[in-house]
């Protein structure tokens, strides 16, 4: 495989720049059938998301899925798609813009904060080529999943890596894994509840519900279950609830494989038959409200809630654009960033040109 023309180098003396790659799933363009085909077609084709013998799902997957679910799928999209297009894709793209600002407020001021998809548009290869082409030559990749999963966070290193196998310059990566237990993530959570709750009253139960993923993962090693448990321990903890007011689910279960459980619908189907009057509903998994929050779990499940005797049903909305997980994102952008050179206050600032006039002299003794 050729590697590609780079870029010109910049000028000399230009510093070079950082940046944060903040990664969402993806979405499609539109809520078209069209539109939510090709996205279909490209996620579920990725062998991190279905681990089935290429060849076999791929008349599964053109014969039975995108045929049926397209339509379906785009139904779905149909009923939370805004003005301003997809929830995904506009809360990620405030969360970027709101996190750059937070980081300039910290002092951290030549540090540009991107947003890409996985999947869909903003590209992140795109995304990586134009940084390269503005010279950014330190990349921090801050995935929008809290918890570690091999079908999430790895197809992001993925196609990251993928890309860069054609790039002669490659810039200094660091990558986000997880911040499932990160103190200021639990934080944000919690006052998203409290907050809540202060609105709206409390519910007799608190349940959390993450995406779900085949059960085999799980027992290959993927971490992603014991990730979510840890966190909902954390905000139970933080909150001052205890395992009877505070219960952990999984959604979106797709096909005839075992999935991880408990399942959400049945879970709150049966709350509702014990004689549960209220139940609020939160997905710490999802940074972004999505299709996933908005029509499953407020629309469905909802459903699932009242018509088995269920009185209220409160759906506690994402971190979105919630100042509280935007200062999170900012501290644990941070830590990760250590050692970089991005505050250009004043004194920095002194730094940075004592290192270049001291480079620039040590350059004109060796040409001397």
């Amino acid at each position: 495989m050729p590697f590609r023309k780079e870029p010109s180098p910049p000028p000399h003396g230009i510093p070079l720049k950082s940046a944060i790659v903040l990664v969402n799933l993806g979405t499609p363009d539109a809520p078209t059938r069209p539109a939510v085909r090709r996205y279909l077609k490209q996620f579920l084709s990725d062998p991190r998301v279905v681990e089935i013998p290429r060849a076999v799902w791929s008349l599964i997957l053109h014969l039975a899925i995108l045929p049926f679910r397209s339509g379906q799928s785009a139904k779905k999209y149909e009923m939370v798609w805004t003005g301003e297009g997809s929830p995904l894709k506009v809360y990620t793209g405030r969360q970027a813009a709101l996190l750059q600002g937070a980081l300039a407020a910290r002092g951290h001021r030549d540090v540009d904060v991107v947003m890409a998809m996985r999947y869909g548009s903003p590209a992140l290869a795109d995304v990586l080529d134009e940084l390269k082409a503005r010279h950014v030559d330190r990349i921090l990749v801050l995935p929008a999943y809290p918890q570690y999963s091999g079908t999430t966070t790895a197809s992001i290193w993925d196609a990251v890596f993928a890309h860069y196998k054609r790039v002669r310059n490659i810039p200094e990566l660091r990558l986000v894994k997880h911040y499932h237990d990160h103190a200021a993530y639990i934080e944000a959570l919690a006052r998203s509840v409290e907050t809540y709750w202060a609105q709206h009253g409390r519910g007799d139960k608190l349940v959390l519900s993450f995406h779900g993923v085949p059960k085999r993962t799980l027992e290959l090693g993927d971490p992603y279950f014991c990730e979510c448990q840890k966190t909902g321990r954390l905000l139970a903890r933080r909150l001052g609830l205890g395992p009877d007011r505070l219960i952990l689910s999984f959604q979106s279960r797709f096909g005839r494989a075992e999935w991880l459980q408990p399942y959400t619908a049945p879970t709150v189907q049966q709350l509702a038959r014990d004689g549960v009057r209220r139940i609020d509903v939160m997905c710490p998994g999802f940074t972004s409200d999505c299709l996933e929050t908005l029509e499953e779990i407020n629309m469905e499940v909802r459903h699932d809630f009242t018509s088995n005797g269920g009185q209220e049903y409160h759906y506690i909305p994402c971190l979105n654009d919630n100042p509280d997980w935007i200062d999170g994102m900012a501290a644990i952008v941070e830590q990760h960033m250590l050692g970089w050179p991005t505050r250009l206050d004043g004194e920095a600032r002194e730094v940075q040109k004592r290192e270049l006039e001291a480079g620039r002299a040590h350059a004109a003794q060796l040409g001397a």
